[in-house]
């Protein structure tokens, strides 16, 4: 048969709906790009290259760092292989590399669902059928659905997490950032947190009123989130050109991560629904136990005002 060569970050699907674009990789089913009336909302990447710096990965069966790739679940000590030497940490759960597979083809124009079996195996010991839904729609811009069902015999432990990095242009520094929490998480020399959920009042990571961007670093996990009527929470990000882009989570998601990407230039602010914070597997903290055949389900999106 001809050789034809696979963009490295696997099959490209593509969607649009009025001033929306969008292309999904088929490669941890990524959301590689979106754009508004042709503006980039998020810092996209080349088909032909791994994502950098978890780009629009889907993060699960936990977001995050895992403190030296070690929990205990069930009475059971796991180990994980470690994504990080320093700090020894297994980062970002076990889907991002893996090929999703398209659950209908053609994919309609404006919608496209992959889907996944993650096997048991070493270190996390359970089975899951996860599946993603990316959708535009011309006024309300992206939605994106991950369902996950517990296949195993057993109980699994769970969390789900999202990696876009919002943009508005060239850098971030000129942007303003709102989030309506009242509490975070402040990270350790590890990037880990340093403790309890501390309140926001007074320190420089209150952003409960829009806060410049210029000479702050964020890497906080950011908790007891404040949500509209629809029980969806809101990060939003602000140009003084007049830029803008929200990006919502649903009540599923307890926490929303926001790091300034200054490991990379600051190009982009990284702002990651999560069902439960960094180091959830070893601290326990807010991780979702799935019963054999439990379904659940969790929706973001991320949209031009």
């Amino acid at each position: 048969m001809p050789y034809a060569a696979l963009p490295l970050s696997g099959t490209q699907l593509r969607l649009s709906a009025g001033p929306y674009t969008a292309s999904v990789a088929g490669v941890g089913a990524t959301l590689r790009e979106l754009a508004h009336e042709g503006r980039p909302l998020i810092l996209g990447f080349d088909a032909d290259e791994p994502a950098p710096a978890a780009h629009g990965q889907i993060l699960a069966p936990w977001p995050n760092r895992l403190a030296q790739g070690r929990y205990t679940f069930d009475g059971a000590d796991h180990e994980l292989p470690l994504d990080e030497r320093e700090p020894a940490a297994a980062l970002h759960g076990l889907v991002a590399w893996q090929t999703w597979t398209p659950e209908a083809a053609p994919h309609a124009a404006n919608e496209v669902t992959l889907g996944l079996d993650l096997a048991a195996r070493p270190g996390y010991p359970f089975a899951l059928r996860l599946t993603a839904t990316y959708r535009l729609d011309p006024h309300d811009g992206l939605t994106a659905r991950v369902t996950v069902v517990n296949r195993s015999s057993r109980p699994a432990p769970f969390g789900l997490g999202a990696h876009p990095y919002l943009t508005l242009g060239a850098g971030i520094d000129d942007c303003t950032v709102q989030v309506a929490a009242e509490r975070c998480l402040h990270p350790d020399a590890r990037m880990l947190p340093d403790g309890e959920p501390r309140p926001v009042d007074g320190t420089p990571q209150d952003l409960r009123r829009p806060r410049a961007l210029r000479g702050g670093v964020l890497n906080h996990a950011y908790t007891a989130l404040h949500r509209d009527d629809a029980g969806r929470a809101w990060a939003r990000l602000r140009s003084p050109e007049g830029g803008a882009v929200d990006l919502w989570a649903d009540e599923a998601f307890g926490w929303l991560q926001l790091y300034t990407a200054d490991h990379f230039g600051r190009t982009g602010l990284a702002v990651e629904p999560m069902t439960c914070p960094p180091n959830a597997l070893s601290s326990g903290h807010d991780v979702i136990v799935l019963a054999p055949g439990e379904e659940r389900r969790a929706t973001w999106g991320i949209r031009v005002p």
